[in-house]
């Protein structure tokens, strides 16, 4: 099966299941976010890290061949993923992970969430994992992470950390400029190995001339 034909699938599952679980459901399941939240990206660029998470029941045990779809927003900061569709599906292996990678996203900077839903059987549950798009494009080593659940205000934190650590290497450059301009010329080689002017003593005259 496509990943398109995956996808809808899923969504369609989904919308099946909108009622709550019948009585009996055998677990509760649980979603963990193990990498990517709080994560700033430079817009129009393609994710290098993935996007993972972890499925497990109410005992905190890894759930295997659960479904899990990763959904982009429509519209605002956002992108596509690699399959060029804003929902991607994945399975969960035996240590209950499932991840996706390769995230193109737009040009429009700001804060956005990425949702992600899990079911299996008559069990599901879904999280929110928070990332933010930026313009000044960050370095992926020195990536910022924000931890989730304090507001938008450190979203608007971070973006200035970026900015002021760019004006502080800027302006360092422009000084060390300026000290080269000012700095006083070398000594030309001939002026510093030139002999020194000796005086000798004085000749004093007693008498008539």
């Amino acid at each position: 099966m496509s990943q398109r034909a995956c996808a809808a699938f899923f969504i369609s599952f989904l919308t099946a299941l909108e009622g709550p679980p019948r009585a009996g459901a055998a677990d509760i399941l649980q979603i963990r976010v193990l990498e990517g939240e709080g994560a700033v990206h430079a817009t129009a660029s393609r994710s290098a890290r993935p996007l993972t998470v972890q499925v497990t029941d109410e005992t905190g045990q890894p759930v295997a061949g659960a479904a899990v779809s990763f959904r982009l927003p429509d519209e605002g900061p956002a992108g596509v993923f690699a399959s060029g569709m804003k929902t991607e599906v994945a399975i969960t292996g035996a240590g209950g992970r499932a991840s996706v990678w390769g995230i193109q996203w737009n040009r429009t900077a700001g804060p956005f969430q990425v949702r992600v839903t899990t079911v299996k059987g008559q069990n599901r549950a879904g999280i929110a994992i928070s990332q933010y798009l930026s313009d000044a494009a960050p370095d992926q080593a020195a990536t910022a992470r924000i931890s989730a659940g304090r507001g938008r205000g450190k979203w608007v934190y971070a973006v200035l950390l970026v900015a002021a650590a760019g004006a502080a290497a800027s302006g360092a450059a422009m000084g060390l400029s300026r000290e080269s301009k000012s700095a006083p010329a070398p000594l030309a080689a001939d002026a510093l190995s030139a002999p020194a002017v000796q005086v000798g003593p004085p000749t004093v005259t007693i008498g008539k001339p």
